[in-house]
């Protein structure tokens, strides 16, 4: 490596001791690429490891995070989204560099545009409502993401003026804007509940979303349409010869689910020292050792059901309900409004969308239920696609995330909350944190060699 001539050795040592490290081994295991990432520990750097490997569109099949001090290990083993093992030696190459720059964040850019945040009462046909609005102020909608969760929404929406192609800088426009959307978003009688904002810097869309429904606290609310048939079950139990509060889930595995739940712990200010990740099929088991940032493990029982609430909400949030909708298109002024009109119109609920704008095409994906939650109608389906367009409006499957035949090297015990490493067990996840230091301490010693 090269360094800069005015570097003395010591501030050459800090370099390295603050950026990760990052192996790629692709011949250890048949079935899924290992990565090991070895780094210093700072609060909130496991959530910006796993939300490199999500936001690379990686399936994350196994997991260990283990802490020794100041350092932690984490060892991913991943697969695209169709379970297949990663070999483009270019993508290999992009993510050692991805995950290499993790200390540095991660932000969605919104230079030309203006980031809208919107929570709400949700209710059928609201969506519908909000882009109208948008629509009828000649405002653009060039990507947005909504997520609904026991009768709330949030949205964060990027836009630009239709007319001028740019920001939308006039006060005026943005005070008419955030006076209609709040009343559309109010409901019955949640005034104070709803909130418009424009937001002058994002970090993470995703994460934005989690942290405005966590501030919105939809995890103590009452659903309002028929909930998520697969709920996920959460134990949390306290190991208190360690000081440490051991955190048990096991539910439906999908795409992202490690990053909902890291990012619930790390906005509940919780650290993560040791973790195990483990799918099998269409199902994932999950174990934490966490402490709170002083240190000190959960203290109540009333703490106790927060986090598993919390985290209960965090997993349900993405939780796939519904038919999944793309809508593939040239843009146009007041499609969005348009469509979600069509699908309202239709006694259709939209439980999540994700809206995409690239050269002037849309690609929009749209999960609808009926009124109350179940499966919509597929004569209404296919009458809204003859509506809207049947080759731009298609029925979709969902990715296949999961591996029948993913390699398994750690046995766990049944479902039903039960703990894939006993409280007993802990000497068997200080072996692998030893193991984890020797190979730590010796690739650390091998960079340490060059100058």
């Amino acid at each position: 490596m090269e360094w800069p001539t005015y570097l003395d050795e010591y501030e050459k040592l800090l370099i390295r001791m603050s950026t990760p490290r990052v192996m790629i081994d692709n011949a250890g295991c048949s079935n899924t690429t290992r990565l090991m990432i070895d780094s210093a520990r700072k609060h909130g750097i496991l959530l910006e490891a796993v939300q490199v490997l999500t936001d690379l569109n990686l399936s994350i099949k196994k997991a260990y995070i283990c802490s020794d001090g100041r350092w932690f290990m984490d060892v991913f083993h991943v697969t695209d989204l169709n379970g297949n093992k990663l070999t483009d030696e270019s993508v290999l190459g992009y993510i050692e560099q991805s995950l290499e720059t993790v200390h540095y964040g991660r932000s969605k850019s919104i230079e030309g545009l203006t980031a809208l945040e919107l929570t709400g009462t949700d209710r059928v046909g609201l969506l519908s409502e909000v882009f109208a609005v948008l629509s009828n102020l000649n405002c653009n909608v060039v990507d947005a993401k909504v997520w609904t969760h026991n009768g709330r929404i949030a949205s964060l929406i990027y836009l630009k003026d239709d007319d001028s192609d740019s920001p939308i800088q006039d006060s005026q426009k943005l005070d008419v804007m955030d006076r209609m959307l709040r009343n559309v978003l109010k409901g019955a009688n949640d005034i104070r509940s709803a909130k418009t904002s424009v937001a002058l810097g994002v970090t993470h869309t995703e994460r934005r979303l989690h942290q405005m429904m966590f501030a919105d606290r939809d995890y103590e609310r009452t659903p309002i349409i028929k909930t998520y048939d697969d709920s996920p079950v959460v134990s949390v139990q306290n190991y208190l010869e360690k000081d440490y509060s051991v955190v048990n889930i096991q539910c439906k595995d999908r795409n992202k689910l490690l990053f909902d739940v890291v990012c619930t712990f790390t906005d509940m200010q919780y650290v993560v020292f040791h973790a195990t990740i483990d799918t099998s099929e269409d199902r994932a088991s999950l174990e934490f050792f966490i402490r709170h940032m002083d240190g000190t493990p959960i203290s109540s029982e009333a703490e106790k059901q927060r986090v598993i609430l919390c985290l209960k909400a965090a997993i349900l949030r993405r939780a796939s309900q519904g038919v999944r909708l793309e809508l593939c298109t040239s843009d146009r002024k007041g499609l969005l409004a348009e469509v979600t009109r069509t699908f309202r119109e239709n006694g259709l609920n939209v439980t999540r969308a994700e809206i995409s704008t690239t050269l002037e095409m849309v690609r929009n994906v749209f999960y609808v239920t009926d009124a109350i939650g179940n499966p919509a109608d597929p004569k209404i389906i296919e009458s809204v696609r003859q509506r809207i367009g049947l080759s731009n409006l298609k029925v979709k499957e969902l990715p296949l995330i999961y591996n029948q035949n993913v390699e398994r090297d750690e046995p766990t015990t049944g479902a039903g909350g039960a703990m894939l490493l006993s409280l007993g067990s802990m000497a068997g996840f200080y072996e692998l944190g030893i193991s984890l230091y020797i190979v730590n301490r010796s690739y650390r010693q091998g960079f340490g060699g060059g100058s």
